[in-house]
């Protein structure tokens, strides 16, 4: 497909499956799900949410980086969660990553995360 590019940053995890971290078309980036990873070992950082989710935001920002992109130009983030009562916690993480800005978001529950993860996020920007 002419004029997509494919994000591949250093400092977040790599594809674990045949996908890439984000993709570019038509000035907007589509980020992958990210979990709570460990660019450098590929585990996650701790089984508990709040260690997983601060992981997931910095890969999402590693991510958004190599594309240029700053967290102002987030237009819309999904978060994925295995238990809703995780959901204070990960609002609280999610509020201070993004400051003021505040895109769409959708939040729900799910049986099942890749690797055992209890959160996964992705997202959409504008580039």
């Amino acid at each position: 497909m002419s004029g997509l590019t494919m994000i591949d940053a250093a400092d977040a995890p790599r594809a674990v499956g045949p996908y890439s971290q984000a993709v570019v078309h038509g000035g907007v980036l589509y980020a992958s799900g990210q979990i709570g990873l460990d660019p450098a070992t590929g585990k996650l950082v701790a089984d508990d949410v709040e260690a997983q989710a601060q992981q997931v935001t910095r890969n999402l920002t590693a991510v958004l980086n190599e594309a240029g992109v700053s967290l102002s130009d987030i237009l819309k983030v999904n978060i994925f969660l295995t238990d809703m009562g995780d959901f204070p916690l990960v609002n609280g993480i999610y509020a201070a990553w993004l400051g003021e800005h505040r895109p769409a978001r959708a939040t729900v529950a799910v049986a099942a995360l890749p690797l055992g993860a209890r959160i996964e996020m992705d997202l959409i920007a504008a580039v």
